[in-house]
C-alpha cells in the first residue's frame, strides 16, 4: 500500500544547507578530514551569563508552559531592543515570540498569503523563502540581482515587479547568502514605490543586523520608512548575533492585525518557544552586549581575508560584504577554465576531491556563484583556500 501526499508538497524543496550541512557530518563521522564552509552557523558558544541565566531558570522551575506568543519578561526585552537600537516603538500587543526567526516568517507567510497571491523576493535569496511561500498556496516572484548590481534591487526593479496580486516584499539586509546590504537611502527610495502600493506588506529580515561592519550604521526598514511601518513586519532573532542557534528563539514585531493572525498560526503548531530559551533570550537583549562586539569583530576579520583570498583564486570574482558571516563569489570564469559543469557540480568536486564542505549557488536563485560560510577559524579559512587552489590548478 502506498501513501500520497499532499499536492503542495510536490511545490516545495529540502533545505539545500540542511543537505550539504548532514553530508558534512556524515563524511566526518566516517574519518574524513572535511572543511566544511556550508553551515551558517557561529562557530563561538553562547556567552556565559546566558547559559548562566537559563540554568538559574531551570533550578527556579521555569519549565511549564509560557503564553503562546512569549513570556511578558522578554517581549519587553524586545521592545526596550528595538527602542534602544533601532528608534522603533511596539507595543506588546504587536509582538510574537517564536521558536526561531524561521518560525516567525512561516507563521508571516501563511497569516498573510493565499492561493493567487505573489511574494517578491530578491535574489540571491536566503533558501527558504520561495518555498515557505509556496506552502503558504502562493508565487515567488524572484527579482534577480547579481555581484555586478552589488547584490541590491533598484526601485525601478522593484516597481515592474508588483502586479495586482502582490501581498508581500522579503527584504534581508545584510544577506544570506551574499552579505550586501542596504542603505538607509535605498531603503528610503524602495520605500517611495511602496508607498504607492497599500496592499503590499513589507518582511524585514533583520536575523544578522549585529554582524555588520558597513561605514553607515545599520538601518532597519520601519526606520528608515516610518511611514509605511503599519504594514511593516521585523523580524530578528538571538541566534546569530549571540551564537544562540540551538535554543531557537526569533521574534517579529508589526502591525497588530498580522502580528494576531501570526500567533493564531503558532497556536495550533507549536504552541510557545521553550520557556527556558526564553529567558536566555531576555538575558542575551538584556545583558552585556560585548561578546557581540567581539563576535562581530572576529567575523570582520576572518571576511577581510577570506574574500581577498577568495577574489584571488583563478576565475573566482568575490564582493565584500557588509555584514554577515558568508562569501559569496562568481565562479563562471573558474567553471569555463576547469570544464566543470556548473557550481552545483563544483560543490560535488569540491568535497570529493579536496573536503571542501559548501553551497552552490543555484540553491540561493544564483546558478554561477557559492556560498561559503567564514563561521569558522582563520587556520580554517587558509586551509581551505589552499585546498580549492588545488582543484582549480589540477
Amino acid at each position: 500500500m502506498s501513501v500520497s501526499v499532499s499536492s503542495r508538497m510536490t511545490r516545495v524543496k529540502p533545505s539545500p544547507t540542511g543537505a550539504v550541512l548532514s553530508l558534512a557530518t556524515k563524511l566526518k563521522a566516517e574519518g574524513r578530514d572535511i572543511v566544511d564552509l556550508g553551515a551558517g552557523e557561529p562557530d563561538f558558544d553562547t556567552p556565559d551569563h546566558i547559559k548562566a541565566a537559563a540554568q538559574k531558570a531551570i533550578v527556579d522551575g521555569h519549565t511549564k508552559y509560557t503564553p503562546i506568543d512569549g513570556t511578558a519578561d522578554l517581549k519587553a526585552a524586545i521592545q526596550r531592543k528595538f527602542e534602544r537600537e533601532n528608534g522603533l516603538d511596539y507595543d506588546a500587543s504587536q509582538i510574537v515570540v517564536s521558536s526561531g526567526a524561521k518560525q516567525s516568517l512561516f507563521n508571516l507567510c501563511l497569516a498573510v498569503l493565499g492561493p493567487g497571491d505573489e511574494a517578491i523576493i530578491p535574489g540571491p535569496y536566503w533558501v527558504s523563502y520561495p518555498d515557505m511561500v509556496k506552502l503558504a498556496g502562493a508565487d515567488p516572484v524572484i527579482i534577480d540581482t547579481g555581484i555586478d548590481a552589488d547584490f541590491r534591487i533598484t526601485p525601478a526593479q522593484l516597481e515592474a515587479a508588483i502586479t495586482p496580486k502582490s501581498r508581500l516584499l522579503v527584504l534581508n539586509s545584510p544577506s544570506n547568502p551574499t552579505g550586501a546590504s542596504y542603505t538607509r537611502a535605498q531603503l528610503e527610495a524602495l520605500g517611495a514605490v511602496l508607498d504607492q502600493h497599500p496592499d503590499i506588506v513589507v518582511v524585514a529580515d533583520d536575523i544578522y543586523e549585529h554582524i555588520y561592519w558597513a561605514d553607515e550604521p545599520f538601518t532597519s526598514f520601519a526606520t528608515a520608512c516610518p511611514g509605511l511601518f503599519d504594514r511593516t513586519v521585523t523580524t530578528n532573532g538571538v541566534s546569530k548575533a549571540y551564537a544562540m542557534t540551538g535554543w531557537r528563539i526569533g521574534y517579529a514585531a508589526g502591525p497588530v492585525e498580522l502580528i494576531k493572525a501570526m500567533k493564531l498560526v503558532q497556536s495550533q503548531s507549536t504552541s510557545n518557544p521553550c520557556s527556558i530559551s526564553q529567558v536566555a533570550a531576555t538575558a542575551a537583549l538584556d545583558g552585556d552586549q560585548a561578546p557581540v562586539r567581539e563576535m562581530a569583530a572576529a567575523y570582520k576579520a576572518r571576511h577581510d581575508y577570506f574574500v581577498a583570498a577568495l577574489d584571488a583564486l583563478p576565475g573566482f570574482e568575490c564582493r565584500a560584504a557588509e555584514g554577515t558571516f558568508y562569501a559569496f563569489p562568481r565562479v563562471a570564469g573558474a567553471l569555463e577554465t576547469t570544464g566543470i559543469a556548473d557550481d552545483t557540480a563544483m560543490t560535488e568536486r569540491l568535497i570529493d576531491e579536496v573536503s571542501v564542505a559548501c553551497v552552490p549557488g543555484a540553491a540561493f536563485g544564483a546558478p554561477g556563484y557559492l556560498r561559503f560560510s567564514y563561521a569558522c577559524s582563520l587556520e580554517t579559512l587558509k586551509d581551505a583556500v589552499d585546498r580549492i587552489k588545488r582543484l582549480l590548478t589540477a
